[in-house]
């Protein structure tokens, strides 16, 4: 007689959401987040949310599903470029101090001060010592931040290795998101273990009590995106004060005082 099998049953990935089911959720995801944004200009509250994650994990797709329905100026994205020759001198954390949300504002870093313990410590933009310095005095600037007054909700996006080589290839593939691919994401595709590496030693330094990281899992990207929106919303508590703002249009004045000038305008071709 046979032995019994010892292989444990494999379980299997739930199949990726589709577009309806999708666009109904972010849709309630979307008026809670209208509430929120109400809470928190109505009690001064300042929301830092940092976004990490290995290229092509969906930060960018994330990022603006949580801000397209909300007012830019509440929900403000940061996004530095690589630092200037002036601030490659500064203090490291100095260029982004001035971004930090002041009373009613929500800041979203797409990659932050994280840069350091990512992309420099691989890429050799910094040096090793460099880049333990960072770690070791990170969780206390972000305490700092918190003993402010600041909420500070950091997450990491991570994705398959396979599933990242698909999403780069149709980059390339698709010219509407060529400009998502840089010659630094094609160096950095070959250094897969060390960015592992990397991760792993940030998120023992800086997954603190008062910073913790939250890891979501992006090979759905539309689950992804719902999973972290609800989670934010999860950390806040926040009160729906958007019906003690109800507002009814009032009548309109008449129309047809006013004879409009014939002006020569120059109009947009319609061309569809």
């Amino acid at each position: 007689m046979s032995k019994p099998s010892r292989k444990k049953p494999s379980q299997e990935q739930p199949e990726k959401l589709g577009g309806k089911a999708y666009e109904k959720a972010l849709k309630s995801l979307h008026v809670e987040l209208v509430k929120l944004q109400e809470w928190v200009v109505a009690k001064g509250l300042k929301l830092c949310i940092v976004f990490e994650g290995r290229d092509g994990a969906g930060k960018g797709g994330t990022i603006k599903a949580i801000t397209e329905r909300v007012s830019p100026r509440v929900f403000r994205v940061v996004a530095l470029p690589a630092p200037t020759e002036r601030e490659k001198t500064q203090m490291y954390l100095q260029r982004y101090l001035g971004h930090l949300p002041a009373a009613g504002e929500v800041v979203i870093f797409d990659r932050s001060w994280y840069n350091r313990a990512g992309v420099e410590r691989v890429m050799g933009f910094c040096s090793g010592e460099q880049a333990d310095k960072f770690l070791a005095g990170v969780p206390g600037f972000e305490r700092v931040m918190v003993d402010s007054g600041i909420i500070l909700i950091k997450y990491w996006l991570e994705v398959s290795a396979e599933e990242q080589t698909r999403r780069l290839q149709d980059r390339i593939n698709d010219g509407r998101k060529l400009w998502k691919l840089s010659p630094m994401d094609l160096k950095s595709y070959t250094r897969w273990d060390d960015y592992t590496k990397a991760r792993d030693d940030m998120f023992q330094a800086s997954d603190t009590a008062w910073a913790p990281w939250f890891v979501a899992h992006s090979n759905d990207k539309r689950r992804a995106r719902l999973n972290i929106i609800s989670h934010l919303l999860s950390r806040i508590p926040y009160q729906d004060i958007t019906r003690d703002q109800l507002v009814k249009l009032p009548k309109r004045g008449k129309i047809g005082k006013y004879k409009a000038v014939a002006y020569p305008f120059k109009v947009v071709e319609e061309r569809f």
